[in-house]
Formats: C-alpha cells, structure tokens, sequence
C-alpha cells in the first residue's frame, strides 16, 4: 500500500516538475527534443569497452539537474526500474569474459566487468535525458511538437494516452488496494482465490475512469489526430542551447 501510493505520487510528480519556470523549462520544446535525440544517439554509438571516453558525458545530467532545479532521488527512482534489465545484459560478459583489460592497483579489471560498467553508464546517460525531457516539457507540448516533426501519429498517441492514463490506472488500484485491505483485517496483501475478480474490477473501473475523462478532453476540443498549432518561435537560447550540446557530444566522442 504504501508502494502503491509512492508510486501514484512519483507519476503526479512529473506534472508538477513539467510546470516549473526555470530557463531549462523555458526552452523551446523542440530545442529539447532535438537535443535530448542527439545526445542519446550519441552516447548509444560508443563500443561496448569506452567506459573512460563516456566518463566526460556526465556533465549533461549534472547541469541540466542544477538549472531546471529537479530533484535526483526521483529521477533516481525511476532509474532503478531499468536497472535489472541492464544487469540482466551485462552480467554474461563478466562471466565469460575474463580477460583483463587493465589494473588499479593491485585489482585486475576484465573486459566483462569493464562491458557492464560501459552498459550502466549508458543507461544512465540514456535514461536521464529521457527523463530530462519529461520532467521539464509538458506533455502537450511535447506531443504537439512530435506532431510537427511529423512523427508516426500512432506512436504519439500511444505515447500521449499511456502517459495520461497510467496515472489513472494506479490510482484506481490504489483505491481499490485500500478497500480490500479494510475489508480482509489484518491480512496482508490480495488473496490468491481473489486474485481474478480483483483485477477484473480493476481492468473495469480503469476502463469507466479513462473513458469519462477522454469524454471531458473532448468536450474541451481534444481529438486524437488534431492538427498541430504553430509552432513557437524559437529564440537565440534556444539555438545556442541546441548547438551547444550538440557541439559538446559530438566534440567528447570525436577525441
């Protein structure tokens, strides 16, 4: 239960942080998007040993955290969650890479664990620019900006509806995880005969939430394929900013 209401509040959180007003929230959504794009094609193009050459990287989330003022114990949270599968991809070549590829001192480091430091270090890179973008453009504009990029539309709505409705999803089992815990004493969790109906009733009112809401979004004037408005004019911060840190990634992987 607690799990459960963290985890409502980590989602809420994201809308929160996206309404912020520093100069990295103020940005143009397309300067982000573009340099969120470039930055994660270029740090996925490093071999799988350049741990050393990614290191220079890390100035990315370090300065974007300090000037959009965003806290790193939830973003951190969220990094956690792709941690196992990351693990999951690099622990083979610990094992069956044994060679070593240099010494600190009197430890010697393999290829295998030198792989997986590269993977986490990727991964984190990766993901916190991801979440760099999510936490600092709201999801309207960003959506509206993939429109004019003329991204696939069914993966912006995919992208749109999921980012509304997981929300919605988790609160509704949250509610429903409080009910059954009231009901059932001092039991912990569901029981396993329960388990069916207690789903299902959680598929249905998920179902009855998402489609009052979408009918409100309509009443309002949302259609799933609306036509973009135009665009916002892009400002001389915005074109520094994309140009620095394109300048920037492309510099650090060229050395």
């Amino acid at each position: 239960m607690p799990d459960l209401s963290t985890r409502v509040r980590e989602i809420r959180a994201f809308d929160s942080l996206a309404a912020g007003k520093t100069v990295i929230h103020n940005l143009n959504p397309l300067t982000k998007i573009l340099s969120t794009f470039v930055f994660i094609i270029i740090i996925a193009s490093f071999g799988r040993y350049d741990f050393i050459r990614l290191a220079p990287y890390l100035f990315y989330p370090f300065v974007v955290m300090a000037l959009a003022e965003l806290p790193y114990k939830l973003l951190l949270s969220r990094i956690l969650i792709v941690l196992p599968f990351c693990l999951l991809a690099g622990i083979t070549n610990v094992i069956f890479e044994r060679t070593t590829a240099f010494t600190v001192g009197s430890i010697a480091i393999s290829f295998g664990v030198l792989s997986l430091a590269t993977i986490m270090l990727k991964m984190y890179l990766c993901v916190m620019a991801a979440l760099f973008l999510i936490a600092t453009t709201k999801i309207t504009d960003l959506t509206k900006e993939l429109r004019r990029l003329h991204i696939p539309m069914i993966f912006v709505i995919i992208l749109e509806m999921t980012f509304r409705y997981i929300g919605v999803l988790f609160e509704e089992l949250y509610s429903m995880a409080t009910a059954y815990k009231l009901r059932s004493g001092s039991k912990k969790g569901v029981n396993i005969k329960h388990i069916g109906s207690f789903l299902g009733q959680l598929l249905l009112r998920g179902f009855d939430r998402a489609e009052r809401i979408h009918t409100a979004m309509r009443c309002r004037g949302y259609t799933l394929y609306q036509v973009a408005p135009r665009r916002r004019k892009i400002s001389g911060l915005d074109i520094f900013t994309l140009v620095f840190v394109c300048f920037m990634s492309i510099l650090f992987r060229v050395m």
